[in-house]
């Protein structure tokens, strides 16, 4: 076994990396681009068959997927900053990822035996629930390695090229479902093969793959993370005491009334990535109910917006250490804010109430130009904000930082998801739904203008 003296910076670096590029298809697969649109589809197909007309189902199937969403996001949001607390209290963060990363494997894998039915719906939200709380807890303590790997002015680049070589590991993980597995309305892939493996597609086996396959590339790409980095052997590692990390917690918490930076933007970044983490959670099933993709279109929307993300969040990571991570978070938010209007503009029959003409192909065009830059300047935000978190970040306990961090992203991970039912129940329209994203988004723009560029430390 290898000890911290022994491995090199660059193979820590390159291993810390690879924590994105096994975890990224989590979000990439199972959120956005094949089981979120999956579910949605399977829901909408049972509510149908129930009695309720299609734009009924259609709404009560993205009702059901944001209020399961809201739920996981306000567990995830409560655990976060005493997690963060607990890892600091003992120095300890290796084992508490590799903790989560079970949960992780065991949730993705779970989706396999949710059928397309809509039998068991509930089953499908429950596993993708304990996966998803599993990659987003790993992920804090895989944000508050971040300041021991660089200087504060090369965050920038390390944060952006890490989300980078994720995007990448999504986009491939993409490629293979849609080419090999993912089954079209003639039972065929995007190549025109049966599904691999001898997989049923009248049984939507080929779609359903998608769990157990992102749970095997979790598992054999976080092998070079677990080999290569450690924990700091200078930092005491005792047993972690739960009272000291509620007191520690606490102090973190007071501490916000003397850090006006740091409030700003915990708040700030609260609502911005809630909006962001809406238009993820929800880009794949806008699709699927409201332009009526199947999922392999869904999927080449996906590949084209991971492309996208490798690049912007690549030159993002560039330009933030060049600029700083403020100017770039506000540049991104702005084009996210038009983006999500064209979007709630938008249907197949009309864009900005202009009508068009009986089958036009412009709404899928607009949708793939929207789809990129969403892809690509979500990218870039998650990137420069975790560098301006570094920047905020107490250098004596960065975990319990990013606990904050956490919490005030998953605080209110509820709310885009529960506005967005809310709304979509009330107008009984998919595509409306969305319209609250935009309300996050300004938020979090108005909140960035009490922000320290440099952070607190400054």
């Amino acid at each position: 076994m290898q000890t911290s003296a022994n491995i090199s910076a660059k193979k820590r670096l390159w291993g810390w990396f690879f924590f994105d590029w096994a975890s990224q298809p989590y979000h990439t697969l199972l959120v956005t681009f094949i089981f979120g649109p999956f579910f949605a589809g399977v829901a909408a197909e049972h509510f149908i068959g129930t009695g309720l007309d299609e734009k009924a189902a259609d709404a009560q199937a993205q009702s059901m997927w944001s209020f399961a969403l809201s739920i996981v996001g306000v567990f995830i949001g409560l655990g976060a900053p005493l997690l963060g607390a607990l890892a600091d209290s003992s120095g300890r963060r290796v084992p508490w990822v590799f903790g989560f990363s079970i949960l992780y494997v065991v949730g993705a894998f779970g989706l396999w035996f949710m059928l397309p039915d809509g039998s068991n719906l509930w089953w499908g939200l429950l596993a993708f629930g304990i996966g998803f709380i599993g990659a987003e807890w790993a992920l804090i303590f895989i944000n508050s390695q971040l300041p021991s790997l660089q200087s504060d002015k090369g965050t920038g680049a390390i944060s952006g090229s890490g989300f980078a070589f994720g995007y990448l590991g999504g986009i491939i993980t993409l490629i293979i479902m849609l080419l090999l597995f993912v089954e079209q309305g003639n039972g065929k892939t995007l190549i025109g093969l049966d599904p691999a493996f001898g997989l049923d597609a009248a049984q939507r086996e080929g779609t359903r793959i998608v769990g157990p396959l992102v749970a095997i590339w979790y598992a054999v790409f976080m092998v070079p993370y677990f080999l290569w980095v450690r924990d700091d052997v200078s930092v005491d590692t005792s047993r972690p005491s739960v009272s000291a990390a509620f007191a520690s917690l606490g102090r973190a918490l007071k501490g916000l009334k003397s850090n006006k930076s740091l409030t700003s933007y915990l708040a700030s970044s609260m609502f911005y990535r809630d909006g962001l983490n809406g238009l993820y959670g929800f880009g794949g099933v806008y699709a699927a109910l409201v332009l009526n993709w199947e999922i392999t279109q869904i999927g080449v929307f996906g590949i084209i917006g991971g492309i996208s993300a490798v690049f912007f969040s690549w030159f993002g990571g560039r330009l933030d250490s060049k600029l700083g991570p403020k100017p770039v978070i506000i540049g991104g938010i702005w084009i996210l804010i038009v983006v999500c209007i064209t979007i709630v503009s938008m249907s197949r029959e009309m864009i900005f109430g202009i009508p068009l003409a009986e089958g036009s192909s412009f709404p899928d065009v607009v949708f793939y130009i929207c789809g990129a830059l969403i892809g690509g300047l979500g990218g870039t935000l998650q990137a420069a904000s975790r560098t301006l978190m570094v920047r905020h970040a107490k250098p004596e306990a960065p975990t319990e930082s990013f606990g904050l961090y956490g919490l005030t992203g998953r605080a209110t991970a509820f709310l885009a998801p529960f506005l967005i039912g809310i709304t979509t129940l009330a107008t009984g329209s998919a595509r409306l739904g969305v319209a609250p994203v935009i309300a996050l988004f300004i938020i979090g723009l108005i909140l960035l203008r009490w922000v320290n560029p440099e952070g607190d430390r400054s």
